[in-house]
């Protein structure tokens, strides 16, 4: 049974601070969901709206708006301390930085282990080609790879749930699987390992913290790449010769490719699928899914991100830059699987790639807990709505009429807050 929206609380990374913030309102224009508010000439975020997808943060000019992950130090009280990187990482140094240096660095920052999550990638690329074999709709499918388009979906296309794939995320195969492996080798509880994702998503971080797809996460927390690319790159440039191993046959170039626009795509029948990124075009793929416009296509490759998961706003490289990079990446590792698609087959049959459980609609709180007076309310919204102007200017604080409407009902303003009509008012004759 899913829990009543009333008894949620949702956890968030994105933190606003007032004493920077100037109500400049574009971090509320830009909000995908509706969830920002400007009051009082600060802007606030409703929790049960937020996606932590960080366009705002991009938005601001101010930089009014911060993520907030992990510092390094909380990975102390762990015996053994593990870092999973994003492959989004080895784009954001020079192309004369590669993995092993980067592995090597994280060590001397004081992880014990250093995991790599292109394999797991490679894994869930062959997982899904499988799947696409196997599924008999409804079409297209969609990506479970990006948490913010699944809280998107969750808020705004509630009856999408049902196309998003029912596959496990590769940075979660991969901390299950190093610390299932770290726990047997050093003969350590799995309470005592803790493994860091080091990412460019917030909403990654949020998914640690809250999954939508599971009871926990195989992770004990995030840091971010700004946060840790300073010292990180220190810590590279202080190697001395001998202290890594250019092994190339560690990383996997196709999961490397996955953090790329169409890289999930490119390990699967051309023609049968879609990549897409950005907030508008994500919202014209998923009108379009609505409308039962896009059943001659199999599958959707979505991101939030420009460009995919290095465009990440926690990121440090130009998202296109890094995109070089990860081509250039990919040509020095070989573009070729490094794992046996039949024992990647027995293990999906096995049910090893598969959530937890389906993902499902978020639960928005009503207007009212009493369904009678919900209704009610509903009405008087409408009621509100169309004496407004609805030109959706966003004097009010509110990203759009509709939204000044409800808030109207929840008592949170009155009518005569609506900026437009009075000035319009006072102007005419």
């Amino acid at each position: 049974m899913e829990p009543e929206a009333e008894n949620i609380r949702y956890y968030h990374t994105l933190k606003i601070l007032e004493e920077k913030c100037q109500g400049r309102m574009r971090c509320m224009r830009k909000c995908p969901t509706q969830a920002i508010r400007v009051r009082r000439g600060k802007a606030h975020i409703l929790e049960e709206l937020c996606i932590d997808c960080g366009e705002c943060i991009n938005a601001c000019p101010e930089g009014a708006i911060v993520p907030l992950t992990d510092p390094v130090e909380q990975t102390s009280k762990f015996k053994c301390r593990v870092a999973i990187p994003s492959p989004v990482l080895y784009s954001q140094f020079s192309v004369d930085i590669h993995p092993p240096e980067i592995f090597a660095g994280l060590k001397k920052l004081g992880f014990d282990y250093v995991g790599d999550a292109s394999s797991a990638c490679e894994a869930m690329s062959m997982a899904l080609r499988i799947y696409l074999e196997e599924h008999t709709g409804p079409w297209p499918v969609i990506s479970s790879f990006c948490p913010a388009v699944i809280r998107f979906i969750q808020v705004e296309y509630p009856g999408l749930t049902e196309h998003i794939i029912p596959l496990e995320v590769p940075r979660e195969l991969a901390a299950k699987e190093i610390k299932l492996e770290l726990s047997r080798k050093l003969n350590l509880p799995l309470e005592e390992i803790g493994a860091i994702y080091l990412t460019s998503c917030p909403a990654k971080a949020v998914s640690i913290r809250q999954p939508a797809e599971k009871e926990k996460s195989w992770f004990n927390g995030s840091i971010s790449i700004a946060d840790i690319y300073n010292p990180l790159l220190s810590a590279i440039m202080s190697l001395r010769e001998g202290e890594f191993e250019d092994d190339l046959n560690q990383p996997s170039a196709i999961g490397m490719g996955w953090k790329v626009l169409g890289g999930t795509c490119s390990f699967l029948e051309s023609g049968n699928c879609v990549a897409v990124s950005g907030i508008v075009e994500l919202t014209r793929i998923l009108d379009d899914i609505e409308k039962s416009k896009l059943r001659e296509v199999k599958y959707v490759e979505a991101s939030f991100c420009p460009e995919g998961c290095i465009g990440g706003p926690l990121a440090v490289e130009n998202a296109y830059v890094a995109r070089v990079k990860t081509i250039r990446l990919e040509d020095r590792y070989g573009k070729r699987p490094r794992l046996q698609e039949e024992r990647v087959r027995q293990l999906y049959h096995e049910g090893h790639y598969f959530l937890e459980r389906r993902i499902q609609p978020r639960p928005i709180k009503p207007l009212h807990p009493d369904i009678a007076k919900s209704i009610a309310l509903m009405k008087e919204k409408e009621k509100i709505y169309n004496l407004l102007p609805r030109v959706d200017c966003g004097l009010c604080g509110c990203p759009t009429c509709l939204t000044f409407a409800e808030d109207v009902v929840k008592g949170l303003l009155d009518i005569s807050d609506c900026l437009y009509n009075s000035i319009r008012r006072r102007s005419s004759p």
